[in-house]
């Protein structure tokens, strides 16, 4: 069994926050694989269901960010889970908006909801980091991430929940390389192979473009001359 733990704060003024990109992703892990409704528990919300051959519970703590610990550290401890068997999605300062990593272990950089999880649960749990890129100063970052995703944001906010949800079997699995390369599916997807328009050259194995063999020299007229002839026209 596996704990998938989205971190956010609770409420509905905090719903589109940077902050709250953890509980927007297992949201749509709930939604798009069928699992049962929203139940509180935990000091949280809890849902359960599968994610390919695996048991999921996906949790959302409800005890605000600075102290998740105290909501995942009491399922696990109901369900006799190891840090092994929890991982963590989580808004991430130091990655470009859209860019996920799948991280096992580590520090907490700073972040309110991981540092109360390793007091909770020790630092050997999995991460989901997902990047919401940094404001540059430090003094700003409390009201960027309280403050909700801009419009501009919406599309690769979308992908990229996307492709979380896509790539949830492998990571309940854990399997970090599948899960990444379905997010990249979402969020980059790999570029058509067509040629421009106009361009009608056929191409070759490994996409290079083949030219048209050149036309045949024409075959030579046959020599009639007689050899007395060719010596003459030697000289001429």
């Amino acid at each position: 069994m596996k704990l998938i733990v989205g971190l956010g704060n609770p409420g509905s003024k905090y719903a589109r926050n940077r902050h709250n990109i953890g509980f927007m992703a297992v949201d749509r892990i709930a939604a798009d694989h069928g699992f049962g409704p929203w139940r509180p528990r935990f000091q949280g919300q809890l849902s359960e269901g599968r994610l390919g051959s695996e048991k999921v519970l996906l949790l959302k703590p409800g005890t605000f960010m600075n102290r998740s610990g105290q909501s995942v550290g009491e399922a696990m401890r109901f369900f006799r889970l190891d840090p092994d068997d929890v991982i963590v999605l989580h808004d991430e300062l130091d990655l470009a908006p859209g860019k996920a990593r799948v991280k096992q272990g580590g520090g907490h950089a700073g972040h309110n909801g991981l540092r109360s999880l390793h007091a909770h649960i020790g630092d050997a749990y999995g991460r989901v980091r997902l990047g919401i890129g940094h404001p540059g100063r430090k003094e700003l970052v409390a009201g960027y991430v309280l403050h909700d995703f801009a419009r501009a944001d919406e599309t690769w906010l979308d992908d990229l929940l996307r492709g979380i949800s896509d790539g949830a079997p492998h990571l309940a699995r854990g399997d970090g390389g599948k899960f990444m390369n379905a997010v990249a599916l979402r969020t980059a997807p790999p570029r058509s192979s067509a040629g421009t328009a106009g361009n009608t050259a056929p191409r070759a194995a490994g996409g290079t473009t083949t030219q048209p063999a050149p036309a045949p020299e024409p075959a030579p007229e046959p020599d009639e001359r007689s050899p007395l002839q060719k010596l003459a026209d030697r000289f001429r």
